[in-house]
Parts: C-alpha cells; sequence; structure tokens
C-alpha cells in the first residue's frame, strides 16, 4: 500500500511539473506574438463591424445600470453597436432599473419569466442583426477600450470568438484578494491556451461571436447551469477558431462568502465535468490537436491529483500532530532552547524533495508571469500571500462538492 501511495504521488507532481512546462514553453514560444498583437491593437484599426450586446439580467437591481453603462460608454462608434437587455423573471427592482434607458435608441429592452440565463440570451439572439454578437453578466463591467481590443481579431475570417480577460473588481476582503490573484493566473492560462487552439470556455464577461456560430451551432443549451463551456466545446468539435484578447479587460464582481465561492467553483467544476462527458468524443482526439490530446485529459486528472496532493499535505500534518502527543504522553512536555543551526550535512537531497522544490518554484515564477501579463508589470501585494497560503487548502471544498454532485447526479443552483 505504501508503494502504490507513492506511485500516485510521484504522478501527481509529474503531472504538475509536466503542465507548467509546457505552459513555459508555450510562453517562449509566443512571447514574439503576444508583443506583435499588443502593437497592432495599439496602432488602432477602422475595421467596425455592427455589434450587439446582450445582458441578461436576474435580480441585479444592483449592478446593472453600472454594467449597462460601461457597455454605453465604450469607446465604439455609436451606430455600429446596439445593446439588448433581457430581465429573466427578476423578483427584485431589476426590470424598473433597466427601463430607465427607455429613451436610449441603442437599447431594447425584453422581459420574460424565469428560465435561466441561456433562455434570456436565446431571446435576444432572435432579434440580433449585426456582424458580432456577444454577452456581457449583468455584475461585470467593461473598459472603455475592451471592444476595440477584441473586434480587430475577426479581420481574421477564421476566428469565430474572442474571449476577454477577466479581472476581479474591487476587491476588498481576503477571500476576493485571493481570487484577485487566481483571475490573473487565468488570464495568463488563457493566453497560453488560445496559442494552442485549447480555449474550453467562453466566459459570460464580454465573449464576442460571430453572429452566425448560432445560425450555424445553433442557441445557448442548459449544458449543466455552464453555457459558456458547452458553447467552446461545441465550437472546438466543429473546429471553430477561438482567441483570446489579453488586453481587453472586464471587471466581474466576485463572491464575498466562502460559502457563494464554494458554490460558484462547484458548479464550474461540475459544469466541467458534465461537459467533458456529454463531448467526450473530444478526449485523446488527434483531430482536435492539443485540446483533444492533452488540454481537456489533464484538466480531468488534475481535479483528482490536487485532491491527492492536498490529502497528502494534510496528512502529513495530523501525522506529525499524533507522533507530538504520543512524545507528550511518553515523556511528557520539555522545552530546550537552543541556537538555530544550518548544516548541508542535513539537507535532503531525495528524489521526492527535489521535484517539489522544482514544482513549488515553477508554480512562483508561472504566478510571477500571470501577474506581469494581466497588470503589465509586477506589483507584490498581501493578495499573494493569501493566495500562496489559503488557497491550495481551499480547492478540495469545491471540486469533492462537484465529484459528489456528478456521482449521484444531484443537480446544482446558479446562486
Amino acid at each position: 500500500m505504501p508503494d502504490f501511495h507513492a506511485l500516485i504521488l510521484y504522478c501527481s507532481l509529474f503531472i504538475s511539473l509536466f503542465f507548467e512546462i509546457f505552459l513555459l514553453i508555450t510562453y517562449i514560444e509566443v512571447r514574439g506574438e503576444i508583443k506583435a498583437e499588443d502593437e497592432r491593437l495599439a496602432r488602432g484599426s477602422n475595421y467596425f463591424p455592427t455589434v450587439t450586446i446582450v445582458v441578461p439580467c436576474f435580480n441585479e437591481e444592483k449592478t446593472v445600470i453600472a454594467t449597462v453603462a460601461s457597455l454605453l460608454a465604450l469607446d465604439y462608434p455609436e451606430e455600429k453597436l446596439s445593446l439588448i437587455l433581457v430581465n429573466d423573471g427578476s423578483t427584485d427592482g431589476t426590470l424598473e432599473a433597466l427601463h430607465k434607458f427607455d429613451n436610449n435608441s441603442r437599447i431594447q429592452i425584453l422581459d420574460k419569466e424565469n428560465g435561466g440565463k441561456h433562455t434570456a440570451v436565446n431571446l435576444a439572439l432572435k432579434s440580433v442583426t449585426s456582424d458580432l454578437v456577444g454577452c456581457l453578466d449583468a455584475d461585470s463591467f467593461v473598459m472603455p477600450e475592451a471592444l476595440k481590443k477584441i473586434v480587430p481579431f475577426f479581420e481574421d475570417t477564421v476566428i469565430m470568438a474572442v474571449t476577454p480577460s477577466i479581472k476581479v473588481h474591487e476587491p476588498n476582503n481576503i477571500l476576493q484578494y485571493i481570487q484577485k490573484i487566481e483571475y490573473s493566473w487565468s488570464i495568463f492560462l488563457r493566453r497560453m491556451l488560445s496559442s494552442m487552439g485549447a480555449l474550453y470556455v467562453t466566459p459570460g464577461p464580454f465573449s464576442i461571436f460571430r453572429t452566425k456560430v448560432f445560425h450555424e451551432l445553433g442557441d445557448y443549451r442548459h449544458a449543466h447551469m455552464t453555457e459558456d463551456m458547452e458553447m467552446a466545446m461545441r465550437m472546438q468539435k466543429n473546429n471553430y477558431k477561438i482567441v483570446n484578447s489579453h488586453g481587453a479587460h472586464v471587471y466581474t464582481i466576485t463572491p464575498k462568502t466562502l460559502r457563494g465561492l464554494v458554490k460558484q467553483r462547484a458548479r464550474w467544476t461540475y459544469g466541467f465535468l458534465n461537459n467533458g462527458l456529454d463531448y467526450k468524443e473530444l478526449f485523446f482526439n488527434k483531430n482536435y490537436g492539443h485540446i483533444g490530446m492533452f488540454i481537456l485529459p489533464i484538466a480531468t486528472v488534475s481535479i483528482f491529483s490536487s485532491l491527492f496532493m492536498v490529502g497528502h499535505v494534510l496528512w502529513g500534518f495530523v501525522d506529525r500532530a499524533i507522533q507530538m502527543v504520543n512524545r507528550f504522553q511518553a515523556i511528557g512536555f520539555t522545552w530546550k532552547f537552543s541556537t538555530p543551526s544550518f548544516d548541508w550535512y542535513f539537507i535532503n537531497t531525495g528524489v521526492l524533495p527535489f521535484i517539489v522544490v522544482t514544482a513549488v518554484g515553477l508554480t512562483l515564477f508561472i504566478l510571477y508571469l500571470s501577474l506581469k501579463l494581466a497588470d503589465g508589470k509586477f506589483k507584490f501585494h498581501r493578495g499573494i500571500l493569501y493566495y500562496l497560503f489559503l488557497y491550495t487548502f481551499m480547492v478540495p471544498l469545491w471540486l469533492l462538492k462537484a465529484l459528489f454532485d456528478t456521482v449521484f447526479k444531484r443537480k446544482v443552483s446558479w446562486r
């Protein structure tokens, strides 16, 4: 049994190291591409196709006005941009808030019974006649230049969807500072996956599509409460190209409580597992390149390896505590003060410590690159410490819940 435990441990560490090295190699290969992309977007473009942005709303009276205001403030020709606001059977003052925009000729307001986000967006899609269409969640806010940093990608007729970079809006507690770092890591990861043609999520906050995507592939589906993930997998299955614009920034309000965070992330993980089952033909299929042969399989395996690694660390703490208790019972409490000393002889030079140190070092370096890519420069702040010391031990909470819900086919809720 100890040998089997060691085998799983080494396999988990190998997966972690392999993926980190793969990301670093990808980053080295695409640095020039990222620089050229930034320079091209900075020069601007005269390409201004018509765009429709859909804002589905359910009980968002506190944020929806600011969301719509951020869209109206986009630096884009007014005659080329229109909005469709959909009230999905809200029970608060959301509909009244939407009607404050009644006099704006660029805005269309729809009201329907509650049916879920996908039904709200699908209702709006029936009215869309523009070249491009996107969605913005009613708790998110776009930067004025965001659309101009997305639209130029569509000059390449092969590209069918462009995703933005999502950041945390005004973090004010430990959990939100942790999420701020996590979202920066996601910005780096999505940019690398973009270069590999392996994006498997088109996030609700401001992903933009060619309108013909929905004409050809159909509307959004319920998709286990993760319609954005299902749409991306459907596009990948049909070889539709999705890319990421890391310079297009969108800010979203994140959960403030641990309960809210666990529920949100459990839904995301549950959606990944179940959409993965629905699109199992993508896995280990060389016809789908990196996403089929590498990204989707390793993302699935990492769920289980993460649980094992955290469990291994926690058990180490428990085992040490048990040893201390046994020692106390045997010889009582003893205290001996000695001056700290260091001797190279006692450094553990085994394979396992070397792999662990290497993996931690690579993690820190990727985190540095992530923050630099997300913010334009690296600046140390307290959120980094919160992330490094707390995040790892929070992840199993939603992974376990998602696995439990998947195995026992339990329904998950949006909130």
